[in-house]
């Protein structure tokens, strides 16, 4: 079997019909991932991906009913601009959802690239030394097939069991070219990994995807298989 075909079989695409219903399934899905860490392990850690699709399902965990006590909050990537700013992955979450429910502060943990994207990393690695396994790690597709800031071409995607737990970017082909990521090895390193992809313009995305193209996305392998919840516009 070649490896793009393993990593094909291991991809469980869920098509829902609108972009309301895969909010509404990401939701219960992370609900239920954080009811079991609770009852289980005492800590729910999720990494968490930034974009228009994430920000409405943050937006609609405000109201979930939890143990946010238990919650330890991890960033996948994060923009090398200063803390505050509105590109910020982590102001995004903030906004939409942090600010506003009871986890802790010192249970998130932000990427701290306003040090650059080589001091950025370095700081990240320490953060994530010793951590455990994600419980649930959340991801968006981008149109040119990256997740996190992990990017097609000659970009380095840690893929690697020995990769380094975060990546300097300098050079990501969309703006701002410097950014912090974490590596496909550390991201696949969970419990669950689960896709949020939505809307017309990811279709070929998709589509290469499913082909077995070496995409970034298909680089985040998790040994209990990926989730990609996926409007219906954009599985074609």
């Amino acid at each position: 079997m070649k490896p793009n075909d393993a990593v094909a079989r291991s991809t469980r695409w869920h098509v829902v019909p609108t972009r309301d219903a895969l909010q509404a399934e990401a939701l219960a899905r992370v609900s239920s991932a954080a009811q079991d860490a609770c009852a289980h392990r005492s800590r729910f850690r999720i990494v968490l991906a930034g974009g228009e699709t994430p920000r409405d399902v943050y937006r609609r965990l405000v109201a979930l009913e939890t143990q946010w006590a238990h919650w330890e909050v991890y960033f996948g990537d994060e923009r090398c601009v200063p803390r505050g700013d509105a590109e910020r992955n982590d102001r995004m979450a903030f906004d939409a959802w942090l600010d506003h429910v009871a986890i802790p502060r010192d249970a998130i943990h932000v990427v701290p690239a306003e040090q650059g994207p080589a001091a950025g990393a370095e700081a990240y690695r320490r953060t994530l030394a010793g951590v455990a396994d994600f419980d649930l790690v959340l991801l968006g597709l981008g149109e040119d097939g990256h997740t996190a800031s992990l990017f097609p071409g000659a970009h380095e995607r840690g893929e690697a069991a020995d990769a380094p737990d975060a990546l300097p970017v300098f050079d990501a082909p969309k703006p701002p070219p410097e950014r912090v990521s974490m590596s496909a090895a550390r991201l696949g390193r969970a419990r669950g990994v689960l896709f949020l992809v939505a809307g017309e313009s990811k279709r070929d995305a998709v589509r290469r995807w499913r082909a077995g193209e070496d995409l970034p996305a298909s680089s985040i392998r998790c040994a209990t298989g990926v989730d990609v919840l996926v409007e219906s516009v954009a599985f074609g």
